[in-house]
């Protein structure tokens, strides 16, 4: 049995995708090895199963490269195997592919932004969920994803929110709307650590967070989510849901039009401390 109490022949792990050529090449290559280690120790595929209590079929597909393991797969190999961290050190190089391309992708722009802007419409902005938020949400989606397909999305949202540990940090600037506050998105408890979590972030100097009111007269986002993104060197690039047909843009009339809509959505918006009190106030109600 694995460790979430399958066979362990598809589970854990996660099916590598065949058009992510990084991700292909890294796992082949991490499975090759893997084999070398088992068959130098002498142990088949599946006494090898059997010792780090996964299934025959789960090694032999980490084995040829179609699928990726977690990182205890790793650790409990490298201690059976008796490779003296070797194999554990493996983890780092997993890290980097262990999450789809576009993610990988997103989460690089982000990690190398010094300023990020966002306004969000539909749903608290990925960056500041819960991890029981983001699940919530994942596990809602149409046509529905398999357990497996939602914890992925998961770890790589939450992969995502090393961006509050750089130092110096990012400014980070987020603008919801009062709709996604209320939505009671997972239940009521759900709901209460999400909005304990923008509290929470709220207070972090380089963070600002504030709360478009539905009952705002004048409003520069009803085109949708904006997302706008600058690095160190100067340059930026941005997206539109309603603008450009929804592409990401880097050309800087492009640019200057999402900042000025951003721009008019924060001067809309409720200030960040009365944004503050506002969620405090729904907290207070949850």
């Amino acid at each position: 049995m694995s460790v979430d109490g399958s066979d362990g022949t598809e589970e854990p792990g996660w099916d590598v995708d065949p058009e992510d050529e990084q991700g292909v090449a890294v796992v082949t290559a991490l499975g090759r090895q893997l084999k070398v280690w088992r068959e130098e120790a002498g142990m088949r595929a599946a006494e090898f199963g059997a010792a780090i209590r996964y299934g025959e079929d789960q090694v032999r597909k980490v084995e040829a490269g179609k699928r990726i393991p977690r990182p205890e797969y790793l650790d409990r190999a490298d201690e059976v195997l008796g490779a003296g961290g070797k194999i554990a050190a493996m983890k780092a190089d997993l890290e980097q592919v262990r999450y789809p391309k576009k993610i990988r992708a997103l989460a690089k722009m982000e990690g190398k932004a010094v300023e990020v802007a966002a306004y969000g419409n539909h749903n608290i902005h990925g960056l500041l969920q819960t991890e029981g938020y983001a699940r919530a949400l994942f596990e809602m989606a149409q046509p529905p994803q398999s357990p497996e397909e939602v914890e992925r999305g998961v770890a790589a949202r939450m992969a995502r929110q090393t961006i509050f540990d750089r130092s110096p940090g990012p400014a980070l600037s987020f603008v919801q709307e009062e709709v996604t506050l209320r939505r009671t998105i997972g239940g009521t408890m759900v709901r209460r650590a999400q909005l304990e979590r923008l509290l929470e972030l709220g207070k972090l100097r380089n963070v600002t967070i504030q709360v478009m009111p539905t009952n705002c007269d004048d409003h520069a986002g009803m085109e949708g989510l904006i997302q706008v993104l600058k690095f160190a060197d100067g340059s930026a690039v941005g997206r539109g849901e309603g603008i450009f047909n929804g592409r990401p843009v880097s050309d800087p009339k492009q640019l200057r039009i999402l900042e000025l809509q951003y721009g008019m959505i924060r001067a809309q918006a409720l200030s960040p401390r009365e944004s503050r009190a506002f969620v405090e106030k729904l907290l207070g109600e949850t």
